[in-house]
């Protein structure tokens, strides 16, 4: 089964990394879309409800404010 999920990032933050090549990482966190729009009332409806939190090691990978989307398929399936 595949689920497509749309969430908004809500909050980016800046901690420091785990060597000299890395020195900084970036966490983003997203929590799930409502009704601000057709479309996201209908995610809403439809998709799991949660938050989610990713660490990426460019700054600008998400932005605050931006929706995305979530495409939730099994491995095997890749």
């Amino acid at each position: 089964m595949n689920v497509r999920a749309k969430f908004v990032c809500t909050e980016v933050t800046k901690r420091k990394g785990w060597d000299k090549v890395n020195p900084f990482v970036y966490d983003a966190e997203f929590t799930i879309v409502h009704g601000d729009s057709e479309e996201n009332k209908k995610f809403f409806a439809a998709t799991p409800c949660g938050n989610l939190k990713l660490t990426t090691l460019s700054m600008d990978t998400f932005e605050v404010g931006n929706e995305y989307y979530l495409d939730i398929i099994p491995a095997m399936d890749v």
